[in-house]
C-alpha cells in the first residue's frame, strides 16, 4: 500500500512539472521571429517618448520582467530588448506608473490595452488610430491569463 501511495504521488509531481514546463516552454515555441534589429531600430527613431523596462521592479521576478529601451509613437510602440517568456501577454497605456499586479488591478479601468506581444526578443506592436498617446505616461507588460505583472516603463 506504501508503495502504491509513493508511485501515485511521484506520478503526480512527475505530471505537475511537466505541465508547468509546458505552460513556460509553449509561448517559446509558438511564438513567431523578433522583429529584425534594423527594424526596430526604425520604428524607434520615430518614435516621440521612450523609456526602459528595468528587471528589477516591485512586481517584477525571476519569471516575470523586462530589460530593454522600449520607444512609443502615435503608429507603433517598439522594444529593443527582451520579456521574460510567457503566454497571453498584453501592452497596456497607463496615465500612471504602476510596478506591481495590485495598482495594475487598481488603474486598469483607466489604462488602454493597446495589443497582444507576441515575442520575446523585441516586438512591435501597432497603436490603434483611435489610442491618444499623450494621455497617458507609462506603459506596461501584462500576462492577462495568470493576471502577472511582466514589467513597465515610464515614458513621459
Amino acid at each position: 500500500m506504501k508503495k502504491l501511495i509513493v508511485l501515485i504521488l511521484s506520478h503526480a509531481l512527475a505530471l505537475a512539472v511537466g505541465f508547468a514546463a509546458g505552460i513556460y516552454a509553449l509561448p517559446i515555441l509558438i511564438a513567431p521571429p523578433a522583429p529584425e534589429t534594423a527594424v526596430v531600430e526604425t520604428k524607434a527613431k520615430k518614435a516621440k517618448f521612450s523609456g526602459e523596462f528595468l528587471r528589477n521592479l516591485k512586481g517584477s521576478d525571476s519569471f516575470h520582467w523586462g530589460e530593454g529601451k522600449v520607444s512609443v509613437g502615435r503608429d507603433a510602440i517598439s522594444l529593443m530588448g527582451e520579456l521574460a517568456p510567457g503566454p497571453d501577454y498584453k501592452l497596456y497605456l497607463s496615465p500612471e506608473f504602476v510596478d506591481n499586479e495590485q495598482d495594475f488591478e487598481r488603474l486598469k479601468p483607466e489604462m488602454v490595452r493597446v495589443g497582444d506581444v507576441k515575442t520575446f526578443k523585441n516586438f512591435i506592436v501597432i497603436v490603434p488610430s483611435n489610442i491618444n498617446i499623450n494621455s497617458y505616461n507609462t506603459v506596461i507588460v501584462w500576462c492577462e491569463t495568470f493576471g502577472e505583472f511582466i514589467t513597465a516603463a515610464r515614458y513621459r
